[in-house]
């Protein structure tokens, strides 16, 4: 029971990362503020949009791709994009002055942990 209901709370994680990196390409300034963020101009908005939606597109097509094929290695790839903005964050307040994000970066940390699990459940069962 524990397993299906880890597995189909990543997979709901997964669809949530996959959405968002959808709303970044279709409708980029309603992606923008789904992270706190404001809709850059120029070159700016180019990299924005380019990198987060590649960012969370890519996270959360991984975690459904290991989930539904059952290749448990696939999971390690949003579970390390999830971790390192974790980290990021942290790092941007510590050293850039930045905002300390603490919903995002607690969210991220139990995303990440809960697509290790997924991962681990799934290697166990091959």
């Amino acid at each position: 029971m524990l397993d299906k209901a880890i597995k189909f709370s990543a997979a709901l994680l997964g669809l949530m990362l996959l959405g968002i990196g959808v709303c970044w390409l279709l409708a980029p300034t309603v992606a923008a503020p789904l992270i706190g963020m404001v809709m850059l101009q120029d070159v700016a908005a180019s990299s924005q949009i380019g990198d987060l939606g590649a960012f969370f597109f890519v996270a959360g097509a991984f975690a459904l791709l290991g989930l539904y094929t059952g290749n448990a290695d696939l999971l390690y790839t949003p579970a390390a994009l999830v971790g390192a903005a974790a980290v990021y964050r942290i790092v941007a307040w510590y050293f850039h002055g930045a905002e300390f994000a603490t919903q995002m970066i607690v969210l991220e940390l139990v995303m990440c942990r809960l697509f290790l699990m997924a991962r681990k459940r799934i290697a166990t069962t091959q």
